[in-house]
């Protein structure tokens, strides 16, 4: 019998990690439904795994209202929107081979664990239109943030779709001129393109793309702009989530302001925090540090983002 997502999670997952995101589930609609704002944190390859597909809806619904992602789910919502239909699907991947891999690179494809990125399709398809924004703002003495030059391509850059446009949550998020805090960006293929057009002389800065200590204070300002409740969920570990979560802190012991602290947080993370590793913290370590409170909703689901996000997202419909 067929259920809509929210009964679906409210009548199987009673317990354990299921459990968790039944819970973690209900609080996120409480605290929307109370005008919470909610910032939602990108790490590992999720847009590679076209988590799109449920990210997008939430952000035309309104239930997403800030973004802070690695450099690569920047890009590659992009490279999927105007090459899916030349990426290539590695069925057998986990028998994959250094021999099948070295194949796919004399073909130009760069495999992301079972999809394989087309180079030229995708990465130098974009490259083009992209470095000719580069070349304006250079000549202009013009400086933007990563995402700002791709929103530009999305909305004015006449680019032909080779996937569903719905189904693009950087497109959705283009329209709605949603923030975007893109940390390390130079960490991605765009970034090291970038650098590669410095290098042989073609734009004599990269100045023109502003970096991760101004979109700290991007942040910063988008934090304090609206009184409301601020959640974060933080999807894996990383440089997207750690750098989210800091701006609380920064506020408050380095700029000696008086922000509220987040007021809602859960995590979707595998990492294990035993091997040291921030990014599987629990929340409770969280407190120390003056990022969250004693009693500050908190969640954490040990499971794989790719299964969990998009029910979590489409509980929120």
């Amino acid at each position: 019998m067929y259920m809509d997502v929210n009964k679906f999670i409210e009548y199987h997952y009673k317990h354990f990690n299921a459990g968790a995101l039944a819970e973690c589930s209900r609080s996120l609609q409480e605290f929307l439904e109370k005008d919470g704002r909610m910032l939602i944190t990108l790490a590992g390859a999720m847009s590679t795994a076209e988590i799109g597909r449920s990210l997008a809806p939430a952000i035309r619904s309104q239930k997403i209202h800030a973004i802070c992602c690695t450099g690569a789910n920047l890009e590659e919502d992009l490279f999927n929107l105007v090459a899916k239909s030349s990426y290539e699907k590695i069925k057998d991947w986990r028998n994959w081979t250094a021999e099948d891999d070295k194949e796919l690179q004399k073909r130009g494809l760069n495999r992301v664990t079972d999809v394989a990125i087309p180079e030229e399709e995708a990465i130098r398809h974009i490259e083009k239109p992209l470095l000719e924004l580069w070349k304006d703002a250079s000549a202009a003495g013009d400086r933007r943030f990563p995402h700002e030059y791709l929103y530009d391509l999305l909305l004015h850059g006449n680019l032909e779709y080779d996937a569903n446009p719905k189904d693009s949550w950087l497109l959705a998020a283009a329209d709605a001129n949603l923030p975007i805090f893109v940390p390390g960006w130079e960490d991605s293929t765009l970034g090291n393109i970038l650098t590669a057009r410095v290098i042989d002389c073609t734009i004599p800065s990269p100045d023109i793309v502003l970096g991760g200590l101004h979109a700290m204070q991007s942040l910063a300002d988008w934090y304090r702009e609206d009184n409301s409740p601020t959640g974060l969920l933080q999807v894996g570990g990383g440089i997207a989530g750690d750098f989210a979560i800091c701006v609380v802190p920064m506020l408050r012991q380095d700029v000696g302001l008086d922000v509220d602290l987040w007021s809602w947080f859960a995590q979707i993370s595998e990492s294990n925090a035993s091997y040291g590793g921030y990014s599987g913290a629990p929340p409770n370590e969280k407190i120390s540090w003056e990022k969250i409170d004693t009693d500050t909703p908190q969640f954490v689901i040990e499971s794989d983002a790719t299964i969990v996000l998009p029910l979590l997202l489409a509980s929120l419909e």
